[in-house]
């Protein structure tokens, strides 16, 4: 009888998850057992680095990656990313290696006691099988449960001797998922539309993983409304230089009311409106702006705080909501002022529109810089479909591993890592990952010495000083160097056009630090 190594190798070899990213310990060892030629193993350095990078080779492929994680140890480790990875709605199928069953009763060294209740609530199902004959059917549901719109990770946990074990045969299934929405309630947004004098989009990144963007495109100029990017969107969801293109909302209810004051019907798409950061009192929309939102999360829907909602995936949405609205009249929105120039001398504006200018064609932007945001958004724009990543869940650590994921997964393409310096050294051992795969990844540390983002916020808070900001002292080239990671350092503008024409030009991965006041 085949072991449950076998049956399990031969049902992700028919899922299509012949990469493996972990890294190892003494529970996980059988699984690797004659090992097969056709699959790949991704070494990160630490569990976090591993789970990041699984991540955004998920999010590339569309389809749900493998994890495999050390026993609690390693999970806990993992934890940080794997909360990114559910707010991402990436789906993963996570595996952690447990004891040997027959000495469980003993609480053997590096045994999980609770391993299913670990890394919840940020798993949408977990599992440690009964039987070791179990392992592959729990391991084809965890799959199928991630791949399940909304898309998540889920857990498995595996006794070391299961997998030498007699198993049973498992049928890899399809199962389809798509929501394409009720129709009367699409019918019933899709009239208010027509009748509406000034609507508005507001997309976040479900319309990305649903592959809308040109729904969303035929949508908008067919009802010539003006898009937004919802707060905190994880993903490009519109083409940002696009003349209805009316750039990105705050997270915050003065802005949203602020920005949407002159719409009458504002349709969200794919994520949340009201995403906020900070508190603050007042109504989540202006006093006569109606609005629907569509998702394929029953959550977002339920805490949406105001208006109707459509349980749906958003691309066939917008799609049946663009053939529903042909031949709408209206003006046509005026366009809005182009981003003013960056000021004389190194700064985080000035780099963005370096990197705008020099980026090769279809280069993929996985950013982790918070105090640079704002100038990214304004100066560095996502011009074609999946060409930008970051964090759903504000943690760091995620965008330099996970820029490897989507390298490995992209092969050939241009991938950007664009870090803060305080972001980068969270998960700086996905250097050697980088290294070891050899992807073409630039990675770009926009280094002001401090954790700036912070200082901004002590600003909201009325501190005059914020403990713990200084970062001053990091060599980031010595470190690349120390990962096999060819590197330079710029402090002019003659230097970093320079650095950024060698770093993209490389078939290997690159770092350059970026010194800005």
């Amino acid at each position: 009888m085949s072991t449950v190594r076998d049956i399990t190798i031969a049902l992700l070899r028919t899922l299509g998850m012949t990469r493996v990213f972990g890294n190892p310990g003494s529970t996980e060892l059988p699984l690797f057992r004659d090992f097969p030629a056709d699959f790949e193993y991704v070494l990160g350095l630490q569990e976090a680095t591993v789970l990041a990078m699984a991540d955004g080779h998920a999010q590339a492929t569309r389809n749900a990656a493998l994890v495999n994680l050390h026993s609690s140890a390693g999970v806990g480790h993992a934890l940080g990313n794997l909360f990114t990875a559910y707010k991402n709605q990436a789906p993963l199928v996570v595996t952690a290696g447990q004891q040997a069953r027959s000495i469980l009763p003993f609480e053997p060294f590096l045994h999980a006691e609770r391993p299913t209740e670990f890394p919840r609530p940020f798993v949408k199902w977990a599992c440690e099988p009964a039987r070791a004959a179990d392992v592959p059917r729990a391991i084809a549901r965890a799959y199928h449960i991630a791949m399940t719109p909304p898309f998540g990770p889920c857990f498995v946990s595996v006794p070391v001797d299961d997998w030498d074990q007699p198993g049973e045969p498992v049928e890899a299934r399809t199962l389809a998922m798509s929501n394409p929405g009720d129709r009367a309630a699409l019918d019933q947004l899709a009239a208010q539309l027509r009748s509406a004098k000034n609507p508005a989009l507001v997309l976040g990144a479900g319309v990305a993983r649903d592959q809308g963007w040109e729904a969303a495109i035929v949508l908008a100029e067919a009802q010539r409304a003006c898009v937004y990017a919802a707060p905190f969107a994880a993903r490009n969801v519109f083409p940002e230089r696009h003349p209805l293109f009316r750039g990105f909302l705050k997270a915050s209810r003065s802005d949203v009311v602020a920005r949407l004051a002159r719409h009458d019907l504002v349709v969200i798409a794919g994520g949340p409106l009201n995403l906020y950061h900070t508190e603050a009192p007042g109504p989540h929309l202006p006093a006569d702006t109606a609005s629907w939102i569509i998702d394929d999360n029953p959550a977002v829907l339920s805490w949406a705080p105001s208006g109707n909602a459509i349980l749906a995936n958003s691309r066939m949405a917008l799609a049946y909501l663009a053939a529903a609205g042909v031949g709408v009249q209206r003006p046509i929105p005026d366009t809005p002022a182009s981003p003013a120039p960056p000021p004389e001398g190194m700064s985080d504006r000035l780099v963005m529109t370096r990197i705008a200018a020099l980026r090769p064609t279809g280069a993929i932007v996985v950013e982790e810089a918070p105090s640079s945001r704002g100038a990214m958004q304004e100066l560095l724009p996502m011009l074609t479909p999946d060409s930008f990543y970051t964090t759903a869940s504000g943690g760091l650590g995620y965008a330099l591993p996970a820029a490897v994921g989507i390298a490995l997964a992209r092969r050939g393409e241009r991938v950007i890592a664009l870090l803060g310096d305080g972001s980068a050294m969270y998960s700086i051992q996905a250097l050697f990952s980088a290294a070891r795969a050899a992807v073409p990844l630039s990675v770009l540390v926009i280094a002001n010495r401090r954790y700036e983002a912070l200082e901004q916020f002590g600003r909201h808070f009325g501190l005059s000083r914020v403990e713990g900001t200084d970062l001053s002292g990091i060599d980031f080239c010595a470190i690349a160097s120390g990962h096999g990671v060819a590197s330079r350092r710029v402090e002019t503008l003659e230097e970093l056009d320079a650095a950024l024409a060698w770093s993209f030009g490389e078939t290997a991965p690159t770092l350059v630090e970026i010194m800005v006041p």
